[in-house]
């Protein structure tokens, strides 16, 4: 994994209702638990201009889309 990786995580209205309002404590918890706190950034935006793919985040210039807190975990390890 890159030291500078960067989780940016869509705080819009459509994202947030439609689960990162609850994918953000869990996104918090795994970096914690993992020991990425110090390697990994984790930023909120506004908005990412994915509405439809939502709920969004972003790692670096990937999104991943469509993420649930089912597969949040699953997801975060593949992506890092």
């Amino acid at each position: 994994m890159d030291d500078a990786t960067t989780l940016t995580i869509c705080l819009g209205s459509s994202c947030f209702a439609r689960g990162n309002e609850e994918n953000l404590p869990r996104i918090q918890a795994y970096l914690q638990d993992q020991g990425l706190e110090g390697r990994v950034a984790l930023k909120g935006s506004r908005c990412e201009g994915r509405c439809q793919q939502g709920p969004n985040l972003r790692v670096g210039d990937a999104f991943l889309e469509d993420l649930r807190p089912a597969t949040l975990v699953e997801r975060l390890e593949r992506a890092l």
